[in-house]
């Protein structure tokens, strides 16, 4: 089935049918600074400002970092309020 806002082979998941435990992942860019990551992670994701520093340090040495585990239909919304930020990021 062909879904209207899938534009990206890596969001195939996203919009699966199934509501099992999924994985957040962010992706490193060269756009955003540190400080917008770490803005984004806690008041998205809810992190202390710790985690989100050493989740945005992770994403920049190794390219991706999982920032949050959960149901799929709970990391849904953070996917997309992610997304909306430009920050790039896929849930598996």
């Amino acid at each position: 089935m062909n879904h209207p806002f899938r534009k990206e082979e890596e969001e195939i998941s996203v919009f699966s049918d199934s509501d099992e435990g999924a994985i957040l992942f962010l992706h490193n860019d060269d756009y955003h600074t540190f400080e917008f990551v770490i803005e984004c992670l806690t008041k998205i994701c809810g992190h202390d400002p710790y985690q989100a520093e050493q989740c945005a340090w992770i994403v920049h040495t190794t390219g991706k970092c999982d920032i949050k585990h959960g149901v799929r239909s709970q990391l849904l919304s953070m996917y997309q309020r992610l997304k909306q930020k430009g920050l790039i990021v896929t849930l598996d």
